[in-house]
């Protein structure tokens, strides 16, 4: 310890530090909110557990899966491997966040109209990829959704469902074929 520092400040950790959970603003679809989180909470545990948003799956909890995939400033991300705390004022959308009131989003529409959906736990993480690159690909080739899709693991096996109802958004054939 240096002579000169009290020996209050060294290793002192401010109130707002932990262990015990400590108020952070979010912006979570479009709307501000606070959720009181330990500095070591994920984004999907904040998400989940604080905000009651539990469309964000956790299934590996160690950015494996991409089951619990939301965007961060219109990017997919995978929630699990973020800390709450380190989000920022950035722009959070969850799979809640795609619907507009009861209208579901043509990429929802579209799972379900092809069949994408089997057990449901990949779901909204592969909607929010699917979503994702149609917002930045409006035409995307296959080989195209398969790499956006890369990462999320699906046990049921719904691969080409997942990319025939992709596909049929960006055709403007939306869940029909």
């Amino acid at each position: 310890m240096n002579e000169a520092e009290p020996a209050e400040s060294v290793g002192s950790v401010g109130p707002d530090f932990g262990p015990a959970g400590m108020p952070i603003s979010l912006m979570v679809n479009g709307r501000a909110r606070i959720v009181r989180v330990e500095p070591r909470t994920t984004l999907a545990e904040a998400l989940r557990d604080g905000l009651g948003l539990t469309g964000t799956k956790i299934a590996c909890d160690r950015g494996a899966c991409s089951a619990c995939t939301v965007w961060l400033d219109g990017a997919p991300v995978c929630s699990c491997m973020m800390l709450a705390v380190e989000v920022g004022a950035r722009q959070i959308t969850t799979i809640e966040g795609l619907a507009v009131g009861h209208a579901l989003h043509p990429v929802q529409a579209a799972f379900i109209g092809h069949d994408a959906i089997q057990c449901g736990f990949c779901t909204p993480g592969m909607i929010m990829a699917c979503a994702a690159l149609l917002a930045r690909t409006p035409n995307p080739t296959e080989d195209e959704v398969k790499a956006a899709i890369s990462g999320h693991l699906c046990r049921c096996g719904t691969y080409p469902h997942v990319i025939a109802a992709t596909l049929a958004v960006a055709a403007g054939r939306g869940i029909g074929s």
